[in-house]
């Protein structure tokens, strides 16, 4: 499980609250104990601002510019002993953080599975799944999870029958 999620001030349905642990960690954690599948929390390098607004206009910009904001850190090794991957995150401008393109085009994934989820305010996958799908022609990319980020907490229920 590749997992992207931000803590601080976040949209919450339908307002803004200071999040511990963002929603996607959180059901990130729901799907490892079905699974037992490790997990790989990808941060960026430079994050974004810890204010939403401030944060939703660097995404933005981001998105706009099709940039690759660098991760902190990427997962030890080449993928290779992996089948299946587990790829969360919240849904930005309509799709995934561009961090997650940086790590999609980095690994091959020709001849894995892909599963996305993703935690949202309204807006569901989005352009996710077929953005992770033109990332990666060589996966078979499976229909996605969304999960109302409010309800992250709640979501247990839903990885179980989801995977």
């Amino acid at each position: 499980i590749v997992y992207f999620s931000r803590a601080g001030e976040n949209y919450v349905n339908g307002a803004i609250e200071n999040l511990k642990v963002g929603n996607t960690q959180v059901a990130a954690r729901f799907l490892q104990e079905a699974t037992g599948a490790d997990l790989f929390h990808l941060e960026m390098k430079t994050p974004y601002a810890q204010g939403y607004r401030a944060c939703v206009e660097e995404a933005k910009g981001d998105w706009q510019t099709q940039a690759r904001p660098e991760p902190a850190a990427w997962p030890e090794g080449d993928l290779s002993q992996y089948d299946t991957v587990y790829l969360a995150y919240p849904n930005y401008c309509g799709t995934m953080p561009m961090v997650l393109f940086t790590f999609l085009e980095r690994y091959d994934f020709s001849g894995k599975t892909i599963k996305p989820f993703c935690t949202h305010e309204g807006s569901g996958l989005g352009s996710s799944v077929e953005d992770i799908r033109r990332t990666c022609p060589g996966a078979e990319v499976k229909e996605g999870l969304a999960v109302r980020g409010g309800n992250a907490a709640q979501s247990r229920a839903d990885f179980e029958k989801w995977i």
